[in-house]
């Protein structure tokens, strides 16, 4: 009995199934970025910085400083809209992003072993990547 047929469909799920754990690679890796964003602001919103330009009159070289944003205009840009996190949220969100950084490397670790498999299956038979294409994977 010939291997290639066997092979052929065995690459075809392989680059299946490697899209689909890209896609989802994305997908977590996007979600990671908007909690880590909501972290970073609630963080901010809880410990804000100073006002900016009280300390720096001059630049090196004696050059003038251009006027610095307003404290009004910056809390108001890193604001956007949002109510202001309260230290209670900070938990929540730290462990969102653990639970969402384990999920991405089992994710991560599922991919590289699609691909070692689909690498494998290509080594047996180089043309069964050519005879068949997976679907694409969906957008974000």
């Amino acid at each position: 009995m010939s291997t290639a047929p066997m092979t052929m469909g065995r690459c075809a799920e392989l680059r299946s199934s490697r899209h689909a754990l890209r896609a989802e690679q994305a997908t977590v890796r996007w979600w990671r970025r908007l909690v880590q964003a909501r972290l970073d602001l609630a963080v901010a919103g809880i410990a804000m910085p100073g006002p900016l330009g009280e300390a720096v009159a001059l630049l090196p070289g004696g050059a003038p400083c251009p006027e610095p944003p307003r404290p009004l205009e910056l809390h108001g840009a890193t604001r956007g809209g949002m109510s202001p996190a309260a230290p209670s949220q900070l938990p929540a969100l730290r462990d969102l992003d653990e639970r969402l950084a384990r999920y991405e490397h089992s994710v991560c670790d599922a991919l590289d072993q699609v691909t070692e498999d689909l690498i494998q299956a290509l080594a047996i038979d180089p043309a069964a990547g050519l005879r068949e294409r997976p679907e694409a994977p969906r957008p974000i």
